[in-house]
């Protein structure tokens, strides 16, 4: 590996769920010019469909989407991005989609979309995962009912001493308090109660303090702001894509200037992008992915990398510093059925 080279790490599905990956793999980043080498597999691991970072310790953390057991594994990292296990917990639900550390570290929470909930493991001095100290079950169902008749967690997002839920099968975002000595989580009142057949699937804030909604089964992109009881308000909404045909939106990505917001959109096969003024969204432009079903991408300064699950590939774009719109650099790594890309930072002092 090159000096000044990065490393990503790439999740994806394995056989269990048709997939043709083998685990967790990494590939090499060139800053200057954004290209792609590799991909190399580092840690063989069933399905590592979601990945996460350790705030300030050199582990890595896959949701393994297992049905109906599914688990979560920890890696640490070595310098040159070899992997070795660490510890792995059976998450007590199907099919964790997506898993997130708290600011301090003290604890990781996996979201259960199968069976609709949300594991809590502290973790130790050195990372390693703890037994599960709590398993919050939702509530709710929506008017798509072959996606909706029980709850679906599909995100996990703390905030301070609080944690949003996105949930795809009840069209809201949950809100709840994280005890972070018991590791227990409170319900409060939800944060979002979208439109019925939005499905919530991620979220991410605006740095001036919006919280964008991307909802997998409405097909658009919401933003909320504040209310006086700590629940947010609908500011405003608008479709992802301009193509005709069934389309559904995975990740959204917000530029760290708040400028620009950018949407994956599966079946138009598009990465949509937004401008932003702290008021309105507007659709700007529709780029082609080059590939088939955008599941996840990242910002890296300014390259955008999209991953392909289904034409098994990872596209990398250069976003335009002024327009925001991303332009497709040379074609597209090929990669086994990814649905999940990181960008590993280096730990200081490590």
């Amino acid at each position: 590996m090159g000096a000044s080279d990065e490393l990503l790490f790439v999740g994806g599905y394995t056989s269990d769920k048709g997939g043709d990956g083998e685990g967790i793999t990494r590939l090499r980043r060139d800053p200057a010019t954004g290209s792609l080498t590799g991909p190399e597999v580092v840690a063989p691991t069933p399905s590592p469909s979601f990945l996460v970072q350790h705030p300030t310790l050199p582990l890595l953390y896959a949701v393994n989407e297992l049905d109906p057991d599914g688990t979560v594994s920890a890696f640490a990292v070595a310098s040159d991005g070899s992997l070795t296990p660490v510890s792995s917990r059976p998450t007590g639900g199907s099919d964790p989609a997506h898993l997130a550390v708290t600011a301090g570290g003290r604890h990781l929470l996996v979201a259960n979309y199968g069976t609709g909930s949300v594991a809590v493991f502290p973790l130790d001095p050195e990372g390693a995962l703890g037994e599960r100290s709590d398993l919050l079950t939702l509530e709710g169902s929506g008017p798509v009912t072959d996606r909706q008749a029980g709850p679906h967690a599909h995100m996990v997002f703390p905030v301070r001493d609080e944690v949003l839920i996105a949930d795809l099968g009840s069209d809201h975002v949950w809100r709840a308090r994280l005890d972070p000595v018991a590791g227990r989580l409170t319900m409060l009142t939800p944060a979002v109660a979208a439109k019925p057949g939005t499905g919530p699937r991620h979220v991410r804030f605006s740095p001036d303090g919006a919280l964008f909604v991307v909802g997998e089964l409405g097909g658009d992109l919401s933003w909320w702001r504040p209310a006086a009881d700590g629940s947010l308000d609908l500011a405003g909404q608008a479709a992802t894509t301009t193509a005709g045909g069934e389309n559904y939106p995975s990740e959204i990505v917000v530029r760290p200037d708040g400028r620009f917001v950018y949407v994956a959109n599966r079946g138009p096969n598009t990465v949509a992008t937004f401008s932003w003024d702290g008021e309105a969204a507007v659709l700007v432009a529709e780029t082609p992915v080059g590939g088939d079903w955008p599941r996840h991408m990242i910002l890296v300064g300014d390259h955008l990398y999209v991953t392909n699950q289904r034409s098994q590939s990872v596209t990398t774009f250069r976003v335009d510093p002024e327009t925001g719109v991303p332009v497709a650099l040379g074609t597209p790594t090929g990669h086994p059925t990814p649905t999940c890309i990181l960008r590993w930072t280096a730990v200081a002092g490590r």
